[in-house]
């Protein structure tokens, strides 16, 4: 596990403002277990948005469910408000493959239908093996398939990144 060069805090300064110009009014915030959660929660307090904000898990609707199993956050999904007609704004950490944003896009319709879902990203890695893109993403670089870029918070709630795995040569 070693630390990486990415200011996480001034990301999320442009996550901030690119949430607010991509939400349109009323929207509800929704933030994807765990990393995604913590910028939710920031976020709503950040926006001074009304209301609470919501997190979702992917575990459920995942395609490796069968490997991976009920993993930390299965039971973590909390929607404090009607999704049916109402504008969501997917928040998340990292994107990758796409393939937690559409389990967790696949939970959000489990309680009712959005009038629209966009996606913020603080890291957008590339590599995407399904159609998904963000409405805005704070960060556009590329990691080694072999190593995993994670969202850190520590006990003052200051972000950082962690880069886990091998580099390829």
């Amino acid at each position: 596990m070693s630390s990486l060069n990415l200011d996480a805090e001034a990301l999320y300064a442009d996550l901030l403002a690119g949430v607010r110009n991509l939400a349109p009014q009323g929207a509800a915030l929704v933030g994807i277990w765990s990393g995604g959660a913590w910028l939710a929660e920031r976020l709503q307090r950040d926006l001074g948005w009304p209301g609470e904000h919501g997190v979702i898990s992917s575990a459920l609707h995942r395609d490796d469910f069968n490997s991976r199993g009920m993993t930390g956050g299965a039971n973590q999904t909390r929607l404090p408000f009607e999704v049916e007609g109402r504008a969501i704004v997917l928040v998340d950490d990292v994107l990758y493959t796409g393939r937690t944003i559409r389990a967790a896009v696949n939970e959000l319709f489990d309680f009712g239908r959005p009038a629209g879902v966009a996606l913020a990203v603080l890291v957008d890695r590339g590599g995407r093996e399904l159609p998904i893109e963000p409405g805005f993403a704070a960060a556009r670089l590329q990691v080694p398939a072999a190593q995993r870029l994670a969202l850190a918070r520590d006990a003052a709630g200051r972000l950082s990144f962690v880069l886990r795995g091998q580099a390829t040569t």
